[in-house]
């Protein structure tokens, strides 16, 4: 009970500090327009340099960036613990599960339910896609005055099979990167601590205790920094973005918002009806402090944390269940990053002078479920995944090079909200699997 008062004591003050960052974030939208159009472009720079510049910029030597420390700082510290907190948690859950049978089940039906919900926001993406681009919006984006970011290379997707096993231990741990890495170690050291038994119980023993500090240590940053956080990060990333950034997209920004909203508020509860029998308010309801936590953060990593203790202490999810699909979900199921790279790539597209064809957009679709799964829980990484997909279809002409610098240039509100939908999406999949092994507590889901 005491649980459910702080969840939504928490939940509250993440609504006023989202709503307070988006008012002054647009208030600082609206002073850099107006003190930029009457020539005054160093007194802005000087209010960006002192609350908003990143200070690890070049040319940022002399700036301060208050707003940017303190959401740095505050993303930092959930960072820290990503890689023993995803480690921990699946060494554990592996390991007490006595029964081998129900281990393949819990995981048949996750990948299950990861890859059902991914293929339908694929198709998804590429019905509204298809929709907008064939009313020509996306043919009316002028490429012409567009700077190109260079240092984004495209990669073969199925790199990320080689990613799963690592080739240096110590290394895989320094690397939040490499999440799929950890996934494997501690799927494979969970399972020889369930074959030993009795006699890995010292270690056993060790990660309960870690998993406790862990627990304790995220509580108390969430519970007292994130509303400061988000509010920082949200009022610095408006604040970052002209209104000459968001003009020559606005087709695509449209549409990309259109998509994840509806996706959000629509299908989960749908999946959640039809696949776990269950009412989706009480869900919709508890998720949404994790969904402006994914959007002010940008960081499904970042977000696991909350999304965890959220699921297992509010919506009544098994710890057991949660430990497993929770970082799992993190690092493959990503629908949100699914449907904005399916948009975005017919975007670049129709704006490159390409025909997009079913045909093409299949193949578009497939490319971006392999590169979805492999794209790192970070800000900004599904923008530069979106890459791989471009040269994988060939898109590769001047005009495609030019689109995709302005997709990267506009995508970090986006990202916010792509992360919003992941997360979304690994919570209602913990409810569905701990539905179908009967280990979700309705009465704790239903409060």
């Amino acid at each position: 009970m005491k649980s459910n008062k702080t969840g939504k004591s928490l939940a509250l003050k993440m609504v006023i500090a989202l709503i307070c960052g988006l008012f002054v974030g647009l208030g600082c939208i609206i002073l850099r327009e107006n003190l930029v159009s009457n020539g005054q472009v160093e007194t802005w720079n000087t209010i960006n340099n002192l609350f908003f510049q990143d200070i690890t910029a070049k040319e940022a030597t002399g700036a301060i960036g208050i707003f940017y420390i303190v959401g740095q700082l505050f993303v930092n510290a959930l960072q820290l613990i990503i890689v023993p907190m995803v480690f921990v948690s699946i060494c554990l859950a592996i390991s007490v599960v006595t029964d081998t049978k129900k281990l393949g089940r819990i995981s048949s039906k996750t990948i299950l339910t990861f890859l059902t919900t991914t293929v339908c926001a694929l198709i998804f993406a590429g019905i509204i896609g298809f929709f907008v681009y064939s009313t020509g919006a996306f043919n009316a984006v002028d490429t012409t005055n567009i700077t190109v970011q260079q240092g984004t290379t495209g990669t073969n997707p199925l790199n990320i099979i080689l990613s799963i096993i690592p080739n240096n231990l110590v290394g895989s741990f320094s690397n939040n990167g490499g999440v799929l890495a950890i996934v494997f170690l501690a799927v494979s050291i969970g399972l020889a601590m369930n074959q030993l038994k009795e006699k890995t119980k010292t270690l056993k023993n060790i990660l309960i205790e870690l998993n406790d500090i862990i627990s304790v240590c995220l509580s108390f940053v969430i519970n007292k920094f994130a509303p400061i956080a988000i509010f920082c990060l949200l009022t610095r990333t408006f604040a970052a973005y002209g209104i000459n950034y968001l003009k020559p997209a606005l087709a695509y920004v449209i549409t990309v918002i259109i998509a994840l909203l509806v996706y959000l508020f629509v299908a989960y509860p749908i999946y959640l009806i039809t696949m776990a029998r269950v009412n989706p308010k009480p869900f919709m309801k508890k998720i949404i402090k994790v969904v402006l936590f994914g959007f002010s953060t940008s960081s499904s990593a970042a977000t696991l944390p909350l999304n965890k203790e959220t699921t297992v202490n509010e919506l009544g999810v098994s710890d057991e269940i949660a430990s497993f699909v929770l970082p799992l979900g993190m690092t493959i199921n990503m629908d949100g990053t699914a449907i904005m790279q399916v948009i975005a790539a017919i975007f670049v597209a129709a704006s490159s002078g390409y025909d997009v064809t079913f045909t093409s957009m299949s193949i578009i679709a497939i490319l971006a479920l392999i590169a979805s799964i492999g794209t790192p829980a970070a800000p900004g990484a599904g923008a530069v995944i979106l890459f791989t997909i471009l040269t994988g279809m060939g898109y590769t002409n001047d005009a495609t090079l030019l689109a995709y610098s302005l997709i990267l240039s506009i995508n970090r509100p986006i990202e916010m909200l792509v992360t919003s939908l992941n997360v979304t999406g690994d919570s209602a999949t913990s409810i569905i699997v701990a539905k179908k092994e009967n280990m979700l507590d309705q009465d704790v889901y239903k409060k």
